[in-house]
């Protein structure tokens, strides 16, 4: 059995995801080949090859993959698979556009946002906001699986020297164009690959208030999210939410200030190493998936704590 891997870059590097999708596919089955698709990707490729647990990068470097359309993905990742018994994508934007497509054209189920893998055709995904976890079993021919990545531990950036294979471009479909983007830029680290997260609540009562959460954050190199209640109440851009419909995140450290822990919050969040909750409720729910808890108003004890770092 071996597996493919449809890596998550910007062409000049892997992002970190594609390392926790490694180590599920290696859950799997040992021999694990890495598809890089782009456009003048090759560093990645490179990248790709040097990650411990890798055999063979499979490099499709061609304009029409620039941005990974899913209308010319597919059709790619189709043209490889009979020569796989299964493709992994992070469960991320990009990973769930691209392979329900493929699971579609294949006629398999997708196993969606798996957190474990029990053994070859057995897996956990979590249901009800991450209240249940559930064991699925599939005998599909060919597995279609996009992984969560905060589920599993990063597989090494260094020790691989897997072969690098050039495969063909297919046609451009002509079914969508990339129009433009809009990114944020921040001096911050990214957030679902930050080591330390500093997010606030619905608690912080502003938007202006969220400067003594990036005060801590400026003094941890830490990156600053959200709950969706503050983000819904316009406190900050949605893309600082951390939950179910937002990020998924798994921190060394996550510092929840203000925020009470509803239960589509801890979706996003409770698989992160240490958790720390500042909230002036004794019995708000974050106190019961934290290791470490304050009961104090956040207006005194976050700026009390920045000083002393």
């Amino acid at each position: 059995m071996t597996i493919l891997v449809f890596a998550d870059h910007d062409n000049a590097s892997l992002r970190d995801g594609t390392l926790n999708v490694v180590t599920a596919a290696a859950a799997i089955d040992s021999d694990v080949h890495v598809l890089v698709a782009g456009k003048d990707c090759g560093p990645a490729a490179d990248a790709a090859a040097k990650v411990a647990g890798v055999s063979k990068v499979l490099v499709a470097d061609d304009a029409i993959y620039e941005h990974n359309l899913a209308e010319n993905i597919a059709p790619l990742i189709l043209g490889l698979m009979d020569g796989y018994d299964g493709i992994l994508a992070a469960a991320n934007t990009t990973g769930k556009n691209v392979l329900p497509r493929v699971a579609a054209k294949l006629d398999v189920p997708q196993i969606s946002d798996i957190t474990a893998v029990v053994d070859a055709t057995t897996f956990e995904r979590p249901i009800y906001a991450g209240n249940a976890i559930a064991t699925v079993q599939t005998s599909a021919p060919k597995k279609v699986i996009t992984v969560r990545t905060t589920g599993f531990d990063k597989a090494d950036a260094e020790g691989g020297s897997a072969a690098v294979e050039a495969v063909t471009a297919g046609a451009d479909s002509g079914k969508s164009s990339f129009i433009g983007q809009e990114l944020s830029k921040s001096d911050r680290p990214e957030l679902t690959s930050a080591d330390v997260i500093v997010s606030g609540g619905r608690g912080m009562g502003s938007g202006e208030n969220f400067n003594i959460i990036e005060a801590l954050a400026d003094k941890l190199n830490a990156a600053v999210g959200a709950s969706r209640a503050a983000v819904d109440a316009g406190f900050v851009p949605n893309d600082y939410q951390v939950g179910q419909t937002g990020k998924n995140v798994a921190p060394q450290l996550y510092i929840a200030v203000g925020i009470s822990g509803a239960i589509q919050h801890l979706a996003g969040m409770k698989d992160s190493k240490i958790i720390v909750a500042i909230n002036k409720d004794e019995e708000a729910p974050i106190f019961s998936v934290a290791d470490y808890g304050l009961v104090a108003d956040l207006f005194e004890a976050v700026p009390e704590l920045t000083s002393k770092i």
